[in-house]
Formats: C-alpha cells, sequence, structure tokens
C-alpha cells in the first residue's frame, strides 16, 4: 500500500508533457529567465577545507526568448555566456532567479520533473570534438536522444537518422561512420542533427562556430538560419563573434561580469548602443572600407586591462574599472537595466551616463592603454 502511495505521489510530481498545450504562435514567450544566479563555491584553507569564496559567474540576469526567434548573446570570453546557457538547459542547477519554460518553473525541477521537456530544449555545444563520443558511430550518436526518450518515429530510427544527416548537409551513408572520420565542420553538423533528432522548441547553440574556419562558420551559420526558418526553432545564440551574430540573431544581450548591461533588436545594439562597453565592442569589429572615403568611419575605443575578477566584482557598475565616463555615483550604486531617453522601445541599458546613438568616429580616440598608447607613438615616429 505504502508502495503504491509513493508510486501516486511521484507520479503527481511531473511536469505535464508541454507539447500537449498546442503549438506556440511565433512571437509568443517560451523561455522566460528573472533574476537567474549561479556562484561557485571557492574551496580553500588545510588541514579543513572551507568555503573561502564565491565566483559570481550569472549575477541575477533577466532574458526572453520568444518563440521563433534567434536571441543572441554576445560577451567577453569569461563573462558567463556558457554558464547561462547551462543553466537554462538545466545542466547546472541555479543558485538564485527563475526559469520559466512555456509557463512552467523548472528552475529547481528534478530529473524525473524535466523529463517530459527534456526533448524540447536542446543544446549544440562549443568544441566538435569532445562533444561526440569517439567509441559510438553517427548513426548511434543521432539515434541515442530518441531511444532514451522512448521515441521511434515513422519507418524506424535508422531513416530518421538518415534523413537528419541529409538535412545538415551530410551524406546519409555516413550513418556507420565514426567521428574522428569527420573534419571540425562536418562534426559540428552531427552535433546539430543530434539537437534536431527530437524536433526542440529551442536549441541553446553555445559558440557553435568558434572551433571553425571562416568558410565552414558561414556554411553551419547558414545552416541553422535555414533550421530556424523552416521548423520554427528558437535559439539562444551564444558567441563572441559580433558579426556572426549580427548575421543570425534578431535581438541581442551583450553580457559582462555576469551581467547583462544592454539588450535590444539587432538594428538598436549595432547601430545605436548605448552603454560604454558596447561602443567598445563594436569598436574591435575589424572593418574594411572599401568605399570612396565618404562613408564616416567608425569610433575607436581601447580599453586598458583585463576584465575584473568574479569572485570580487567592482562595487556598482562593474565595468566602471574600465569606463572613460565612470564617476562616484557608478561606484556607489548599480545601475539598473532600463530604458533611457532616445532608445527604441524594447532597448534598454544599465548605464548612468550613456553614451550618445551613434558609432561614428569621435574627434579623438578613447584610449584607456597608456602603454598601447606609447607603443603606437613609438611605431609611428619610427
Amino acid at each position: 500500500m505504502a508502495g503504491q502511495e509513493e508510486h501516486v505521489k511521484n507520479e503527481e510530481s511531473v511536469l505535464p508533457a508541454p507539447r500537449g498545450a498546442g503549438a506556440d504562435a511565433e512571437g509568443d514567450p517560451l523561455l522566460v529567465v528573472a533574476g537567474l544566479t549561479k556562484h561557485f563555491p571557492v574551496k580553500g584553507g588545510f588541514p579543513i577545507r572551507r568555503t573561502v569564496g564565491q565566483v559570481q559567474a550569472v549575477d541575477g540576469i533577466d532574458l526572453s526568448v520568444r518563440a521563433g526567434e534567434s536571441f543572441g548573446l554576445v560577451g567577453e570570453s569569461g563573462c558567463g555566456k556558457s554558464t547561462t546557457g547551462r543553466l537554462i538547459t538545466r545542466l547546472l542547477e541555479p543558485t538564485a532567479g527563475t526559469i520559466t519554460y512555456r509557463g512552467q518553473d523548472i528552475s529547481h525541477a528534478s530529473r524525473r520533473q524535466l523529463a517530459p521537456i527534456r526533448s524540447e530544449i536542446q543544446m549544440i555545444f562549443q568544441d566538435p570534438y569532445s562533444s561526440l563520443n569517439p567509441r559510438q558511430t553517427v548513426g548511434r550518436i543521432i539515434s541515442g536522444p530518441m531511444e532514451v526518450n522512448g521515441i521511434e518515429p515513422e519507418g524506424g530510427r535508422e531513416k530518421r537518422v538518415r534523413e537528419l544527416l541529409e538535412i545538415v548537409g551530410l551524406n546519409p551513408e555516413h550513418y556507420n561512420r565514426f567521428p574522428h572520420e569527420f573534419s571540425g565542420g562536418q562534426r559540428q553538423r552531427i552535433g546539430v542533427a543530434r539537437a534536431l533528432a527530437l524536433e526542440p522548441k529551442l536549441i541553446v547553440a553555445d559558440e557553435p562556430v568558434s572551433a571553425l574556419d571562416v568558410s565552414i562558420q558561414a556554411q553551419v551559420v547558414n545552416l541553422l538560419q535555414q533550421v530556424r526558418q523552416e521548423l520554427g526553432i528558437a535559439f539562444l545564440f551564444i558567441a563572441h563573434d559580433l558579426a556572426v551574430v549580427r548575421h543570425f540573431s534578431q535581438r541581442v544581450a551583450v553580457m559582462y561580469l555576469g551581467k547583462i548591461i544592454e539588450v535590444g533588436d539587432r538594428d538598436s545594439i549595432y547601430t545605436r548602443p548605448r552603454h560604454p562597453y558596447t561602443h567598445a565592442l563594436l569598436s574591435a569589429v575589424p572593418e574594411v572600407n572599401v568605399g570612396d572615403g565618404e562613408t564616416a568611419a567608425r569610433e575607436r575605443i581601447r580599453l586598458a586591462g583585463d576584465v575584473p575578477s568574479p569572485i570580487a566584482p567592482p562595487s556598482g557598475c562593474r565595468f566602471r574599472t574600465r569606463c572613460w565616463k565612470a564617476q562616484d555615483r557608478c561606484a556607489a550604486e548599480e545601475p539598473p537595466l532600463v530604458r533611457i531617453s532616445g532608445n527604441h522601445a524594447g532597448h534598454l541599458t544599465a548605464c548612468h551616463f550613456p553614451e550618445e546613438p551613434t558609432i561614428e568616429a569621435r574627434e579623438e580616440d578613447i584610449v584607456l592603454d597608456p602603454a598601447l598608447a606609447a607603443l603606437e607613438e613609438g611605431g609611428s615616429a619610427g
């Protein structure tokens, strides 16, 4: 009797399968993240190890991804982008905050509770070499998720795998090959096919092209774009390559040291940025001017130093230690992520002293690194 009661209790704790709720209309909220936080403990001491600090990898971020939308997340290495992706796919347990998928709070759902929606949230990993099991064939790798979820497609799993290989631009005859027999770009395509195997509604793509050659990057990004448009899959596209994000994403969030400091539609972020850090990121993108010189040059901003430690981030605005507009208020008060005067609807910025909405060249370059300035002066003198 006790066993039956426990069985009923476990069944009641399982989240209802979202697929039964019907298809989401494009533009409806699919994923909503509020106050998402992940702190990793730092251990120290001998002979008894104690927690001596916290790595604040992600510290209270808010974002939303609509059905069928591509949402870009950009920032420097180590700012918390990949950790955010792993939190959303529940590969990591959040320290605080909420993750709501199709109206259901999955922030701290158990493995059993997550089972009905695991197939709807998939991930493409950054490294195409370590993300594939070298002991398994391609057919086994792609069909594995279907076996785990008890899915038997019409015509069998092998037929479905061969169809997926063709969708991602590989030969269906590669079914029995092993990962070491493929190039990096082909391996990433296998990763895409594996993510598509369960017909997900959301794919978290963690820098899917950063390890590939430029020509192969274009092929993979175009493949993902085609998949998004034809299958209506939403993407959280994590990258540090601003050009790739601009090509693929409809909305973009800029992340710095565990915080989102600016978010908006693609045109607003790339042509009318307001946060100084966003200006600095865009000024670092290589630009080739093949015109007649009439096009206004883009501003140049060169920051000093590295990103501060996430164990002890600066007070107030976390970018203030590298910002040319920082004042006392920036150290005392953390700026909220709000719409400021001059921004379009949906364009939010976390800055007390925002920049003008332009990326045209300034009268003088901003140089915060004296050593770099001296090096350039010495080169020009020589």
